[in-house]
Formats: C-alpha cells, structure tokens, sequence
C-alpha cells in the first residue's frame, strides 16, 4: 500500500486534476468498480493544489443549509449500498438517529462539509494535496499518442515537478471567482469565495459601513451574516434586480436535474434545449431560498417599526466604479431606474457575483489542439463527458465542469455528482476493455521527479 499522497510507479488508468466533490465522487466510483475486479483493479491518482481538502470553506456560514437533499451525496443516486454515502457518515458518526429525529432534508453546510472531509479522508492514498498541475501532453514517444498515454506534470509546493503517465485525465478544477470589469480584490475588496478568511482577519469593530453586491444566494446569505455579526454596523445590499428572486425548487422544476434530464438535454434539439434555460434557469442562478428572502425582508420590516434602520436595500443598482485611497474606499453606485449615481464610503465591499465556469484550454494548453469544438467554438463533448478528440489521439480527457452547452443545467453542480462520476468511471472501464481485447498496453515504470 502506498503512503497517503504517494506515487506509484505505474500507468494510471486515470489522473484527476482538483479533488473537490466531483473528482472525490469519481473515486469513490472507482473504489467501487475496483472492488469487483481484484485482479486488475483501476488505477487512479488524484492532485490537488489546496494543502488539505476544503470545498467552499468561506461560504460554511452559521445555520446555512444545503439546496439538495442529503441524499444527493457521492454515490447514493449510483450506488444507494455504498460506504461513502452520507448515512454511512452519518452512521460512522454516531449522528444517524439523531439526524432522523431532527426531521429536515436538508444537512447544514458545515455538516455537509465535514461528510466529504470523512470521504476524503478514506481515499487519502489516492491524491496528491499541495501540488499544482502545470501541464498535460502526450507522451513524447513515437506513436504514443495511438497507444493512448499522457503525461500530466506537476508541481509541489516545494516546487518538486512530478511527472506520472495515464492512459485518462479527468478535470475538475473547480470554477474561477468573477469580479466585474475593473475591480481589483483586496483587504477590503473581497469576492463571496473568499468571504469568511476575509472577515475573520478584520477586526468587527472596524467595519462600521459594508456593503455586499449581488442577487444569488451567497449574496443574501452574506448579507444576513453581516447584519447579524456587525450589530454596530450599517449594513448595504446592492441588488442589480428589483428584488430577490425566489430559487423554484418544487417537485415538477426539479426534475430538470434528475439523471434522465441529461440524455433529454444532451440528445434534445436547439430549442429544446433553450427551454431548459429560458424556464428553469431559476432553479439554480440568481435566486435565492424564500425563507431566507422572507427573513430579510423581516428584518428590514423590523427596523422600519423600530425607527432605527441598519439593513439597507438598493435595489435596480449596480457597481458603476470602486475608488481606493489610502484606507478609504468609496464605492459608486448607478441606479438603473433614473441613471441617478451614489457614493457610498465602505470599510468592507463584498462582491457575491458569482463564477466564470471551467475552461479546459487554459490547462491543456498546446495539446488543446487535439480537441474539437462547435460552430460557436466551444468544445464539443461527448455523452460520457470525454472531450472529442482528432482520430489520432485514443487517450481521454473527461470533463466534471464547464460542460453546461453540452449537458445541461446540472453538469457543475453536486445535484447529478454520483451519476456523473459513474458514468465517466463507466467509460473508462469500458474503454479499457476494448483497447485490451484489441492489444494489450505495457506496464512500464511511469513516475519521475525532475
């Protein structure tokens, strides 16, 4: 057995690239296929470049609650028997009747969190932490490409490079904080991604006047932690609609992220396809739960009776410019309803405007080249989350992310994460199978450091 994080000198059926929930998802299906198949199990080595694992740890704010059933966990919608399920946490926890007594579907998201920490924690000697991939190419060999190899580089945060062969890559390397135009994260300019590392290392009694930009969850939730953190504070929410959206999360709307929705998307014609967004984008983007809209809204109602206002709503606004001097910053607000500008002087500026999604080209570099794209120059993907490739290159790169033209709504998000991870899981499997009955592959050493 190897040591936690080791390498292994070998060909990897596959390397992930990030091990958040999806990649974690995936080798969790890997385990499992593995279990069935002692004498050639699949091989697989993850890396990750945070020193331990963490999924959105900012955003672990008190009493917030997950969207999706607990039940949509790594495996359960795959495998409802797994070891990694989240009532197998809850059991190896000592929590399962608790939990059940406590009659609510949805897990709060520090709980959630330490469920996929007790994950990781049984897949240790799979993934790398601490270590960057750099670069994935075909290995420099002739006709190495045919025989399906890749290299996939590394580098530590000691900056040792590690270099390992696999026959597949699986990329999940999580999606990338967006900030308007010409807005510059800082000590007091902060992104929701980073919210709680940012907080914590102010002093409360020095942010007298915050503010925070955004209509999504995130942005209410920060909004509501604020107000009630900073009870000395003037708290400002800039929303760029009228009002908070409500997130539609009944029974016939959330069919949209069941498994069969995928083959519907995927398979479905163009303006099938754009139904999916122009009806149902509302389960997910730029909404927010109503019991924590109504709880905003309470607040502010409150105040008013009270004669005594700190929950400030600014509604129709957006971000016109953020001014810093010195240890000032002065936010320009433009209204949307008469074009009318206000300065705002903020000792905290949250933005909560979500995140740009996977781009796959900026890691495959030169080797993109192999990959094909759509008339709108997009990649094109298969149904297996396998990036379509030109006939020489046998090799494959799956995709957990940035595959929302191609899949649908739910292909970044955890709604679908265990059937998605078995699917691509599926596939490498299956691929293997072929190329063996058609030649079997060497077994060469595949791990250097430089």
């Amino acid at each position: 057995m190897d040591t936690p994080g080791s390498l292994s000198q070998e060909i990897y059926d596959v390397v992930g690239i990030g091990f958040g929930p999806s990649n974690l998802s995936l080798a969790v299906a890997l385990e499992e296929q593995g279990a069935g198949s002692a004498q050639h199990p699949v091989t697989s080595h993850f890396f990750e470049r945070q020193p331990r694992f963490g999924w959105h740890r900012n955003m672990v704010l008190p009493s917030t609650t997950m969207q999706i059933s607990f039940l949509k966990d790594l495996a359960t919608f795959r495998n409802p028997q797994s070891r990694f399920s989240f009532i197998s946490f809850l059991h190896a926890s000592n929590r399962l009747v608790q939990f059940v007594n406590n009659q609510d579907f949805f897990p709060t998201r520090q709980e959630f969190h330490q469920y996929l920490e007790w994950a990781a924690a049984g897949l240790s000697d799979r993934v790398t932490y601490g270590a960057e991939v750099t670069a994935i190419r075909p290995v420099a060999e002739p006709g190495a490409a045919s025989a399906g190899l890749l290299e996939v580089e590394a580098r530590g945060a000691d900056g040792t490079v590690s270099v390992v062969t696999a026959r597949n890559v699986a990329i999940s390397t999580g999606l990338v904080p967006r900030l308007p135009k010409g807005v510059t994260a800082d000590d007091r300019v902060w992104h929701s991604s980073e919210f709680l590392s940012r907080f914590d290392a102010r002093d409360p009694k020095e942010l007298r006047s915050v503010a925070v930009v955004g209509a999504g969850q995130s942005a209410a939730e920060i909004t509501r932690f604020l107000h009630d953190s900073l009870p000395h504070a003037q708290v400002c929410a800039v929303v760029p609609s009228y009002g908070y959206s409500v997130a539609d999360d009944t029974p016939f709307a959330n069919q949209v992220f069941d498994p069969s929705a995928v083959d519907d998307y995927y398979y479905g014609t163009e303006n099938a396809q754009d139904a999916f967004w122009r009806y149902h984008r509302n389960t997910n983007y730029s909404v927010v739960d109503s019991d924590v809209i109504r709880d905003l809204y309470r607040r502010s109602y409150d105040e008013q009776v009270g004669g005594v206002r700190r929950l400030h709503f600014r509604n129709l606004t957006r971000v016109a410019e953020v001014r810093r001097t010195g240890d000032d910053t002065q936010v320009v607000l433009r209204s949307l309803l008469d074009d009318s500008t206000e300065e705002l002087a903020v000792d905290a500026l949250v933005f909560a405007t979500g995140y740009d999604g996977l781009d796959p080209s900026r890691l495959l570099g030169d080797f993109d080249r192999y990959f094909l794209r759509d008339a709108a120059g997009r990649h094109r993907v298969e149904r297996d989350y396998r990036l379509v490739s030109t006939p020489e290159l046998s090799s494959g790169v799956y995709l957990q992310g940035g595959t929302e033209h191609s899949h649908g709504l739910s292909s970044s998000l955890l709604s679908n994460i265990a059937v998605r991870s078995g699917e691509i899981a599926d596939s490498i499997v299956l691929r293997r199978t072929e190329r063996e009955l058609d030649r079997p592959l060497s077994d060469d050493i595949s791990t250097s450091v430089v």
